[in-house]
């Protein structure tokens, strides 16, 4: 069950995979128009010599959107995956995120269900995302996977994921949505080029790496990813995707 969710939020299947996603109830919701951002990350044994850094990224991303123009129109949806997947919270209104809920969010688990997680959370962005069109709210979406390493653990397979993010842009669920696979910590050139394959068989809109997953490169991960954030928002009424730049 999500850890960090309220009484605004219900729980809700999905027509792939055992595991479903959570979301603001829409008569929650004020705005007129949101942007869906997901932020799934790897918790496999390998990631635990920096879990307290990716912590420390999460709450700087969630600090910077918070002073972001658009916080109003902002929803965050947080997974964890290892040899399966958590939902820390779902789409939760960018105001109802505590920064000192996340302090020990990220639990080191073992495997790598890196197909699955992604294919939950691309599904959960469509099936919710048409949610909020169909109730008349402007809607696009962001997701952001996270990993270090190879798959080894999914039920799924990367058809599963192509299938879902071909799907997010064929409906008319979001006006566009934006997919970024980050590979941190890719010190081998046989993960980086497997993360890349992963790339474009599943159709990812872009894939970045970082080699070395330091305080200082995670920090500099963490601009990156509240900037994508933005720039998305920001296109929102426009339908165009995002253009900001790749560069750390």
């Amino acid at each position: 069950m999500p850890q960090l969710n309220n009484h605004t939020m219900s729980d809700q299947p999905l027509p792939t995979g055992q595991y479903g996603f959570s979301a603001t109830r829409v008569d929650q919701l004020g705005a007129s128009e949101y942007t869906l951002v997901t932020i799934v990350t790897d918790v496999s044994p390998s990631v635990g010599s920096f879990v307290k850094e990716m912590e420390t990224a999460l709450k700087e991303i969630i600090t910077a959107c918070k002073y972001s123009p658009r916080a109003d129109n902002l929803m965050l949806r947080l997974v964890t995956f290892d040899a399966g997947m958590r939902e820390s919270h779902g789409f939760k209104l960018l105001e109802q995120c505590r920064l000192d809920d996340y302090k020990g969010c990220l639990k080191i688990g073992s495997a790598t269900a890196l197909y699955d997680a992604a294919e939950n959370c691309i599904t959960a962005m469509n099936v919710y995302g048409k949610q909020l069109t169909d109730a008349d709210f402007g809607v696009n979406g962001i997701v952001f996977v996270i990993t270090d390493g190879e798959d080894n653990a999914s039920t799924l397979s990367i058809r599963h994921v192509r299938e879902a993010l071909e799907l997010a842009t064929k409906t008319e669920a979001m006006q566009s949505m934006v997919s970024i696979l980050i590979g941190v910590n890719v010190q081998d050139q046989r993960i980086g080029a497997y993360l890349q394959d992963f790339k474009n068989e599943a159709g990812f809109t872009h894939y970045v790496e970082i080699g070395n997953a330091n305080a200082r490169a995670l920090a500099k991960l963490a601009d990156f990813v509240s900037r994508f954030i933005s720039s998305q928002s920001q296109l929102l009424s426009s339908g165009a995707a995002s253009s900001q730049s790749l560069a750390f």
